[in-house]
């Protein structure tokens, strides 16, 4: 198992949520209204699912991530496929695109909250904002910060084709921050009991819709819908992920 600097891994290949990557491009492409002729920014694409669901479709994709095992892998990935999609190991804080996609995704958190600073989370928007043109288009896949505020700390657990999760979530009101810890059985592997489970406590910065509503305002973006799963169901506190579409205008 290849670990990152930053402490991901290859083995999130195995996470349940991964096998759904093609139904997300799906519902993603659907909503967008995206036509094929997009050059489109995937802005913390870990190792690369949806900028290479895209680009077998023919969109132009720039994938970016700030966990090298992931850009290497995602390369990878490209050249054994033959496409020709470019990958970038770089810190979203670092680029300095001007007014050149169409559209802007951050998926599975991709990107935003991970910053200790939330001056720095903050400017993550800057970044989207500056990149896309005139009436682009950007979604965004992050944890509802009211959903923590009203069911954390809770466990839960998942089945995919792979793997068991049972990930463990806390919340820090203060900060404003999800405490996430995983751990799971990998099918076809003998269970050992972990000596230690490394408990988060730098955590991530979660929004509510309204945050994200008045800082996407700042950036003069404006949302034109929102959604708590991958096959259109409305947003709703009691759902822990949260869907935003907005518009640059």
């Amino acid at each position: 198992m290849k670990v990152s600097d930053t402490g991901w891994s290859l083995d999130i290949k195995n996470h349940s949520w991964v096998e759904d990557t093609e139904n997300q491009v799906d519902f993603i492409v659907k909503t967008l209204g995206l036509t094929g002729r997009e050059r489109i920014l995937d802005l913390g694409c870990g190792f690369g699912r949806h900028s290479l669901s895209l680009a077998r479709r023919g969109y132009f994709v720039v994938g970016v991530d700030y966990t090298k095992v992931f850009i290497e892998d995602a390369q990878q990935s490209a050249k054994a496929s033959g496409l020709a999609v470019e990958f970038i190991c770089a810190d979203a804080l670092d680029l300095r695109y001007d007014s050149e996609f169409d559209a802007v995704l951050n998926l599975a958190d991709g990107a935003i909250g991970f910053f200790e600073d939330d001056r720095d989370n903050v400017k993550v928007f800057d970044v989207i904002a500056r990149a896309l043109k005139p009436g682009g288009k950007h979604f965004m896949d992050v944890c509802n910060a009211e959903h923590a505020e009203q069911f954390f700390p809770k466990r839960h657990w998942e089945i995919g084709a792979k793997r068991l999760s049972l990930p463990d979530f806390d919340w820090d009101p203060v900060r404003r921050r999800m405490l996430f810890t995983d751990w799971g059985i990998n099918f076809g592997e003998i269970a050992v009991r972990p000596e230690k489970i490394e408990k988060d406590t730098r955590g991530k910065r979660l929004y509510s819709k309204a945050e994200l509503s008045a800082i996407l305002q700042e950036q003069q973006m404006r949302i034109v819908q929102t959604f708590s799963n991958f096959y259109g169901k409305p947003d709703t506190p009691r759902e822990l992920q949260l869907m935003v579409f907005s518009v640059k205008v």
